[in-house]
C-alpha cells in the first residue's frame, strides 16, 4: 500500500462514549483493534514544524494481546473546508530505539509525549476511532477516503449536529496544559489521575 495518503477526518468530543460504543455494532461496524498508544511528537529547536503546521510523530501501539507496532508519521499542513484534511506519510518500523535514533540524527528532539487509548472500528470504508486522552476525556475520529464518506458515517452515528473540532490532539493537550499551568511534556493516564478505559 502506498504510504502517502490524504487524511480526511472529522473529530468530535463525546460526553458519553458508551452511547456510540453501543451503537456501532448495530450498524454492522467491525471492531479492528483496541490498544494503548504512546505518541511522541518531535520538532527542531526553532519549532519549525509547529510554525509551518506540520507534525512529526513516533507512535508505539500496544494491543491487549501483547502485539506492539511502531510507526513514524509526518503530517503536512492542514487544509480546511468542513473537515480537516492533510497529507500523511507513515512508515512502520521494527525497532522503537532505531526510530528515536533516526529522528535525533536528523536534528529533531521530543517536545510532547502522551498516552491515548484507542478503540478502532471499521464502518463503510472509514476508520471510526473511539479515543480517550488524559485530561481531555473522550473523542471520536472518523477518517475516510472522501469528505462525503466521512460525513455519511457521522450522520449514521447520529452525530450530524455535534460540533467538529479542527485542532489536533497535541494542540488540544497543549492548550489544556497551558490554561491549567501544568508544566509537563510527558502525559500519562496515571499522572493525570484518569482512567484509560473507553
Amino acid at each position: 500500500m502506498n504510504p502517502v495518503n490524504r487524511e480526511i477526518e472529522a473529530k468530535i468530543q463525546l460526553p458519553d462514549p458508551s452511547v456510540i460504543q453501543k451503537r456501532l455494532p448495530t450498524l454492522s461496524a467491525v471492531l479492528v483493534s483496541d490498544h494503548l498508544e504512546i505518541n511522541t511528537y518531535f520538532d527542531d529547536g526553532n519549532e519549525t514544524l509547529k510554525r509551518s503546521d506540520q507534525g512529526l510523530r513516533l507512535r508505539i501501539a500496544r494491543a491487549a494481546d501483547g502485539t506492539v507496532t511502531v510507526a513514524i508519521t509526518h503530517k503536512g499542513p492542514r487544509d480546511f473546508s468542513m473537515l480537516k484534511s492533510r497529507t500523511e506519510v507513515e512508515i512502520q518500523i521494527d525497532d522503537e530505539r532505531a526510530g528515536w535514533d533516526l529522528l535525533s540524527a536528523l536534528g529533531y528532539v521530543p517536545v510532547l509525549q502522551f498516552e491515548k487509548q484507542r478503540q478502532r472500528w471499521s464502518l463503510d470504508g472509514c476508520h471510526v476511532d473511539l479515543d480517550r486522552m488524559p485530561y481531555l476525556g473522550a473523542y471520536l475520529e472518523i477518517e475516510g477516503p472522501a469528505e462525503e464518506t466521512v460525513l455519511s458515517v457521522r450522520q449514521k452515528l447520529g452525530l450530524s449536529a455535534a460540533p467538529l473540532i479542527h485542532t489536533s490532539y497535541p494542540g488540544l493537550l497543549q492548550d489544556y496544559l497551558r490554561t491549567h499551568s501544568i508544566n509537563r511534556h510527558r502525559i500519562t493516564f496515571a499522572e493525570a489521575g484518569a482512567s484509560s478505559e473507553i
